[in-house]
């Protein structure tokens, strides 16, 4: 392959269902590799299986790229001059260089039906179509000349199938893996044409990836067993000299290194895989993504961007910008990636708190719309600031700044009254006229205050800080209590004192 070609990428995913977290680095990665070497990154919709096809599903695709900030430069939706990049709209193209296979031997016609085949799966629990039993089978191989053709002038169903060579092997070249190697005597003959016409995702994704020029394959590891397929009909088709070169990715693996991630790991263990909700069309169920969550597209894009890959260093957090700069093939490791939803909430700690107040404003009016809250926006962005440390998620605003929008219903009672006193009582019946005195009311000054007021009175700070944060919040929780004190105002703290010490002495 020559150096000077323009490196151009796909992620083409199936429009089958929601979009696994696995799908979305791959198209992560692909991203990144293009961004870097100042390549395309183009979207194809691998919809070639009509019966798996899924309404929405590839709407759903583009929202997540667009959320994730993964833009490609050419798709359904965008166009572009290697079009159409929906499979299924290119199905003209296929039949052409399935015919050209079997007329260079390199493919045939097979006639099974479903049912034969269904009975040789019975009669072989490891049945597999392939050189050990192909002339057995009904196809053109096994059938003259003449009977083939009666068969096609009849119209008979038949699928093509790839003839794979006997005692050959096929190796390359991966980018992660370094050489390797595939005896053929263990590859099937896959199904390259359907009976409805369709291809299989083995000749659409040779013929496309060739037509769309494309350079680099960046796809999952699963993919490993179907690369010396493609591979016999890149040559078999007469592309070898333009052939992608090829990288498997490591799988993501379920929490505990047992096996590939699924759904059914996040069902059971209470996290998602979908980078954004998912509403199965048959069922009507709702599986929950990162997005509504509450990740931040920025902290789902760095955790995918970590999970198999690192930069040598000890850096974790990566913008996408870092990321593509600093990306490269050889620091992607070969092993599975563990999935810890632990650290994939750490990433998002750490995301809501380099993110501006201004940025995460209109996620939190979502948060407080849902709560039927409405305030002055000057004023929930200072909340922000200083609640923002203790979000994991955008949604943890409501239960760490509640309190800011709406009085205590309960108090903490159990904290505060075994130790509570008439002493304590006086205390803030006499902080309230000097509160209501205070002219600048701004946190450093009303806590010099306070604390002078309670030197003065010979009691200790922590027997009247804590009932002091209870009556404002209701609870141990909170920021600095004066910065509580600032920003709840002066009307709004006098308050809230007068009716705690009403439910401390009751």
């Amino acid at each position: 392959m020559s150096s000077e070609r323009r490196v151009r990428v796909r992620f083409a995913p199936s429009p089958t269902g929601g979009l696994h977290l696995g799908g979305v680095r791959t198209a992560l990665f692909n991203f990144l590799y293009a961004r870097q070497h100042q390549g395309d990154f183009i979207l194809r919709v691998e919809d070639t299986d009509q019966t798996r096809f899924v309404p929405g599903a590839e709407e759903y695709i583009n929202e997540c790229l667009a959320w994730c900030g993964l833009t490609p430069d050419e798709s359904p939706l965008k166009g572009g001059p290697y079009g159409p990049y929906r499979q299924s709209e290119r199905k003209a193209s296929y039949r052409q260089y399935a015919e050209q296979l079997i007329k260079n031997g390199y493919a045939y016609y097979a006639f099974d039906t479903a049912e034969e085949l269904e009975e040789q799966r019975k009669l072989q629990p490891n049945f597999r179509y392939s050189h050990e039993n192909r002339l057995q089978l009904r196809n053109s191989l096994s059938l003259s000349e003449t009977e083939t053709q009666q068969l096609l002038d009849a119209a008979t169903p038949h699928t093509i199938r790839i003839k794979i060579p006997t005692d050959e092997t096929v190796s390359f070249t991966d980018m992660i893996r370094g050489k390797v190697a595939f005896d053929t005597n263990i590859v099937d003959d896959k199904v390259l044409l359907k009976a409805d016409g369709m291809p299989t995702y083995h000749l659409a994704v040779v013929v496309d990836d060739k037509a769309m020029e494309i350079s680099h394959v960046f796809r999952g590891e699963e993919w490993l067993p179907s690369a010396p397929i493609h591979i016999l009909l890149w040559e078999y088709l007469g592309w070898a000299d333009s052939m992608p070169q090829w990288a498997h990715l490591p799988l993501i693996l379920k929490p505990d290194g047992n096996g590939k991630l699924s759904k059914r790991d996040g069902d059971r263990l209470g996290f998602p895989v979908y980078a954004m909700n998912w509403t199965d069309a048959k069922s009507g169920d709702t599986t929950k993504g990162f997005r509504e969550m509450g990740f931040l597209p920025e902290a789902f894009v760095n955790m995918l961007g970590v999970l198999g890959w690192n930069d040598g260093t000890e850096q974790e957090l990566f913008s996408l910008e870092e990321l593509i700069q600093k990306f490269s093939v050889e620091r992607i490791s070969k092993a599975g990636a563990k999935f810890d939803f632990e650290k994939a909430k750490w990433f998002n700690h750490e995301w809501i708190k380099r993110s501006s107040s201004d940025s995460l404003l209109p996620q939190i009016k979502e948060v407080l719309a849902h709560h039927q809250i409405e305030a002055e926006e000057g004023y929930v962005n200072r909340v922000l600031a200083a609640v923002k440390e203790r979000l994991t998620f955008v949604e943890d605003f409501w239960s760490q700044a509640a309190f800011f929008f709406l009085q205590p219903v309960e108090y903490d009672l159990n904290a505060v009254k075994p130790k509570w006193s008439a002493e304590k009582t006086v205390f803030f019946e006499n902080i309230i006229p000097s509160f209501e005195g205070f002219s600048d009311w701004k946190a450093a000054e009303l806590e010099a205050f306070f604390k002078e007021a309670i030197q003065s009175s010979g009691m200790k700070m922590g027997e009247l800080m804590m009932p002091f944060r209870i009556m404002l919040v209701g609870g141990k929780f909170g920021p600095d209590v004066f910065q509580i004190v600032e920003l709840l105002g002066q009307n709004e703290v006098i308050e809230r004192i007068k009716r705690a010490l009403l439910a401390f002495n009751a």
